[in-house]
Protein backbone atom coordinates (compact mmCIF):
# COMPACT_ATOMS: atom_id res chain seq x y z
CA UNK A 1 0.00 0.00 0.00
CA UNK A 2 1.37 3.42 -0.86
CA UNK A 3 1.69 5.96 1.87
CA UNK A 4 1.41 9.70 2.06
CA UNK A 5 -0.28 11.83 4.69
CA UNK A 6 -3.43 9.75 4.30
CA UNK A 7 -4.41 6.15 3.68
CA UNK A 8 -7.93 4.76 3.35
CA UNK A 9 -10.72 2.82 4.90
CA UNK A 10 -13.67 2.36 2.62
CA UNK A 11 -17.08 0.87 3.22
CA UNK A 12 -18.33 1.42 -0.34
CA UNK A 13 -16.82 2.74 -3.52
CA UNK A 14 -19.50 3.88 -5.91
CA UNK A 15 -18.64 5.81 -9.02
CA UNK A 16 -20.42 6.95 -12.10
CA UNK A 17 -17.95 7.76 -14.86
CA UNK A 18 -18.99 9.76 -17.85
CA UNK A 19 -16.35 10.88 -20.32
CA UNK A 20 -17.65 13.18 -23.02
CA UNK A 21 -16.40 15.71 -25.53
CA UNK A 22 -17.40 18.53 -23.17
CA UNK A 23 -15.34 20.03 -20.37
CA UNK A 24 -15.24 17.64 -17.42
CA UNK A 25 -17.10 19.15 -14.48
CA UNK A 26 -15.45 16.71 -12.05
CA UNK A 27 -11.83 15.95 -12.91
CA UNK A 28 -9.65 13.86 -10.63
CA UNK A 29 -5.85 14.08 -10.68
CA UNK A 30 -4.39 11.12 -8.82
CA UNK A 31 -1.23 9.08 -8.64
CA UNK A 32 1.29 7.68 -6.22
CA UNK A 33 2.68 10.28 -3.78
CA UNK A 34 5.52 12.18 -5.46
CA UNK A 35 4.29 11.94 -9.07
CA UNK A 36 3.66 15.69 -9.27
CA UNK A 37 -0.07 16.10 -8.63
CA UNK A 38 0.11 19.18 -6.42
CA UNK A 39 2.77 20.91 -8.52
CA UNK A 40 0.92 20.29 -11.79
CA UNK A 41 -2.47 21.37 -10.45
CA UNK A 42 -0.94 24.53 -8.97
CA UNK A 43 0.47 25.29 -12.44
CA UNK A 44 -2.97 24.66 -13.90
CA UNK A 45 -4.70 26.94 -11.38
CA UNK A 46 -3.53 30.08 -13.17
CA UNK A 47 -5.04 28.90 -16.46
CA UNK A 48 -8.44 27.62 -15.36
CA UNK A 49 -11.57 28.89 -13.69
CA UNK A 50 -12.10 25.48 -12.06
CA UNK A 51 -11.71 25.20 -8.31
CA UNK A 52 -8.62 23.18 -7.39
CA UNK A 53 -9.33 20.99 -4.35
CA UNK A 54 -6.30 19.55 -2.54
CA UNK A 55 -8.00 16.60 -0.88
CA UNK A 56 -5.17 15.77 1.55
CA UNK A 57 -5.48 19.30 3.00
CA UNK A 58 -9.25 18.82 3.46
CA UNK A 59 -8.69 15.44 5.13
CA UNK A 60 -6.46 17.07 7.73
CA UNK A 61 -8.46 20.31 8.11
CA UNK A 62 -11.89 18.68 8.44
CA UNK A 63 -10.65 15.55 10.25
CA UNK A 64 -11.90 13.16 7.56
CA UNK A 65 -9.96 10.26 9.02
CA UNK A 66 -10.60 7.51 11.53
CA UNK A 67 -7.15 7.19 13.09
CA UNK A 68 -3.45 7.89 12.75
CA UNK A 69 -1.22 5.05 11.53
CA UNK A 70 1.86 5.59 13.71
CA UNK A 71 3.97 3.06 11.79
CA UNK A 72 3.44 4.92 8.51
CA UNK A 73 3.05 8.37 10.05
CA UNK A 74 -0.16 8.85 8.10
CA UNK A 75 -3.86 9.35 8.62
CA UNK A 76 -6.31 6.53 7.86
CA UNK A 77 -8.83 8.32 5.67
CA UNK A 78 -12.54 7.66 6.02
CA UNK A 79 -13.69 7.70 2.39
CA UNK A 80 -17.35 7.82 3.35
CA UNK A 81 -16.63 11.02 5.31
CA UNK A 82 -14.66 12.38 2.33
CA UNK A 83 -17.56 11.73 -0.04
CA UNK A 84 -20.02 13.33 2.36
CA UNK A 85 -17.74 16.35 2.80
CA UNK A 86 -17.33 16.80 -0.97
CA UNK A 87 -21.02 16.39 -1.71
CA UNK A 88 -21.80 17.40 -5.29
CA UNK A 89 -18.35 18.82 -5.86
CA UNK A 90 -17.17 20.43 -9.10
CA UNK A 91 -13.66 21.31 -10.23
CA UNK A 92 -10.31 19.54 -10.11
CA UNK A 93 -9.71 17.21 -7.18
CA UNK A 94 -6.10 16.33 -6.46
CA UNK A 95 -4.81 13.54 -4.17
CA UNK A 96 -3.38 10.05 -4.25
CA UNK A 97 -6.86 9.06 -2.97
CA UNK A 98 -8.96 11.15 -5.38
CA UNK A 99 -9.74 8.21 -7.67
CA UNK A 100 -11.95 6.81 -4.89
CA UNK A 101 -14.63 9.48 -5.49
CA UNK A 102 -17.13 10.06 -8.27
CA UNK A 103 -15.61 11.83 -11.29
CA UNK A 104 -16.15 12.43 -15.00
CA UNK A 105 -12.50 11.81 -15.90
CA UNK A 106 -9.47 10.55 -13.97
CA UNK A 107 -5.89 11.58 -14.73
CA UNK A 108 -3.34 9.19 -13.23
CA UNK A 109 0.12 10.74 -13.02
CA UNK A 110 2.99 8.24 -13.25
CA UNK A 111 6.71 8.50 -12.53
CA UNK A 112 9.60 6.06 -12.97
CA UNK A 113 9.95 4.42 -9.52
CA UNK A 114 13.65 5.09 -8.85
CA UNK A 115 13.13 8.78 -9.67
CA UNK A 116 9.97 8.79 -7.57
CA UNK A 117 11.89 7.24 -4.68
CA UNK A 118 14.52 10.02 -4.92
CA UNK A 119 11.81 12.72 -5.01
CA UNK A 120 10.18 11.32 -1.89
CA UNK A 121 13.47 11.12 0.00
CA UNK A 122 14.31 14.69 -1.09
CA UNK A 123 11.04 15.93 0.40
CA UNK A 124 11.79 14.21 3.71
CA UNK A 125 10.08 10.83 3.53
CA UNK A 126 11.81 7.90 5.23
CA UNK A 127 13.66 5.33 3.13
CA UNK A 128 10.98 2.74 3.95
CA UNK A 129 8.12 5.06 2.94
CA UNK A 130 9.90 6.10 -0.28
CA UNK A 131 10.59 2.48 -1.22
CA UNK A 132 7.03 1.39 -0.43
CA UNK A 133 5.62 4.10 -2.68
CA UNK A 134 8.11 3.30 -5.47
CA UNK A 135 7.05 -0.35 -5.35
CA UNK A 136 3.38 0.68 -5.46
CA UNK A 137 4.14 2.78 -8.53
CA UNK A 138 5.91 -0.14 -10.24
CA UNK A 139 2.90 -2.35 -9.49
CA UNK A 140 0.41 0.17 -11.00
CA UNK A 141 -1.58 0.31 -7.75
CA UNK A 142 -3.27 3.68 -8.30
CA UNK A 143 -3.81 3.07 -12.02
CA UNK A 144 -5.43 -0.31 -11.32
CA UNK A 145 -7.71 1.16 -8.66
CA UNK A 146 -8.68 4.03 -10.96
CA UNK A 147 -9.59 1.65 -13.79
CA UNK A 148 -11.50 -0.60 -11.39
CA UNK A 149 -13.47 2.35 -9.97
CA UNK A 150 -14.08 4.32 -13.18
CA UNK A 151 -13.46 2.04 -16.18
CA UNK A 152 -10.76 2.36 -18.84
CA UNK A 153 -12.84 4.83 -20.85
CA UNK A 154 -12.54 7.48 -18.14
CA UNK A 155 -8.86 7.05 -17.19
CA UNK A 156 -5.94 8.99 -18.70
CA UNK A 157 -2.39 7.94 -17.83
CA UNK A 158 0.32 10.66 -17.95
CA UNK A 159 4.03 9.88 -17.45
CA UNK A 160 5.60 12.80 -15.55
CA UNK A 161 9.11 11.32 -15.28
CA UNK A 162 11.02 13.72 -17.55
CA UNK A 163 8.40 16.44 -17.97
CA UNK A 164 8.15 19.96 -16.67
CA UNK A 165 5.15 20.73 -14.45
CA UNK A 166 3.80 23.12 -17.10
CA UNK A 167 3.74 20.29 -19.68
CA UNK A 168 1.96 18.01 -17.21
CA UNK A 169 -0.54 20.80 -16.46
CA UNK A 170 -1.17 21.15 -20.20
CA UNK A 171 -1.90 17.40 -20.43
CA UNK A 172 -4.35 17.69 -17.52
CA UNK A 173 -6.05 20.66 -19.22
CA UNK A 174 -6.35 18.65 -22.46
CA UNK A 175 -8.05 15.83 -20.55
CA UNK A 176 -10.40 18.27 -18.80
CA UNK A 177 -11.32 19.94 -22.09
CA UNK A 178 -11.95 16.63 -23.88
CA UNK A 179 -8.98 17.15 -26.21
CA UNK A 180 -7.25 13.87 -25.37
CA UNK A 181 -8.36 10.26 -25.71
CA UNK A 182 -8.38 8.01 -22.64
CA UNK A 183 -5.45 5.66 -22.36
CA UNK A 184 -4.01 3.21 -19.88
CA UNK A 185 -1.24 0.64 -20.01
CA UNK A 186 1.27 2.66 -22.01
CA UNK A 187 3.59 3.03 -19.02
CA UNK A 188 5.46 -0.02 -17.72
CA UNK A 189 7.67 0.30 -14.65
CA UNK A 190 7.79 -3.38 -13.68
CA UNK A 191 11.51 -3.47 -14.46
CA UNK A 192 12.05 -1.61 -11.18
CA UNK A 193 10.90 -4.70 -9.29
CA UNK A 194 13.43 -7.06 -10.92
CA UNK A 195 16.29 -4.64 -11.52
Amino acid sequence: MMTDDATTTDNATTTESTASDDVAQKLVVTGTPGTGKTTATEQLAADTDAEIIHLNDAIREFELYSERDADRDSLVTDLDAVREHLGEWRGILESHLAHHVDADRVVVLRCEPSILEDRLRDRGDSDAKAQENAESEALDVVLSEAVENHGEGAVYEVDTTDREPSAVAAEIAAVRNGDREPGVGAVDFTGYLVG
